[in-house]
């Protein structure tokens, strides 16, 4: 991973509302914080090599509060990866799913761009979309509840 890319996970995750990010490529690990005193507390080490540690100076960043999620009643699909998510292909392409859909195993449910890269997050099972929990363009973590189901 090159110093341009580390910036853009940077800038990224600073304007995100997102609180933690670790991101592992190869030998090349960067973990990133917010809530401290100074604003966004950025470590990165090697794995396994004797490459040099990479640390920024602090950014100044308003500490974000996050609001207790309300009680999710049900079966979830959870994201597989921090990203941005995306209900449909493109702004001017209708949604995959909606509210009410039945899916098949292997649909595409939505997209999570992480790092300029596009995953589909595909149904594991058959089901039906009880609820949507992200809207189009939103952050989200790791293993955090995008859509609420039902399955068939």
């Amino acid at each position: 991973m090159d110093f341009r890319e580390i910036k853009e996970i940077i800038r990224v995750f600073d304007k995100s509302e997102l609180s933690k990010l670790k991101v592992k490529e190869g030998e090349f690990e960067i973990s990133m914080q917010k809530g401290f005193e100074g604003g966004t507390v950025v470590t990165s080490a090697p794995v396994a090599t004797a490459a040099p540690v990479v640390a920024a100076a602090p950014l100044a960043v308003a500490a974000t509060t996050e609001a207790a999620p309300a009680a999710i009643s049900g079966d979830t699909i959870n994201s597989p990866m921090v990203g941005t998510f995306y209900s449909a292909p493109s702004p001017e392409a209708s949604d995959f799913v909606k509210k009410g859909d039945t899916v098949k195993k292997g649909q595409t449910l939505c997209i999570l761009e992480a790092m300029k890269i596009m995953n589909e997050v595909e149904a594991e099972f058959d089901c039906k979309i009880v609820d949507i929990l992200v809207e189009n363009g939103n952050p989200v973590e790791y293993d955090m509840p995008l859509f609420v189901v039902e399955k068939l």
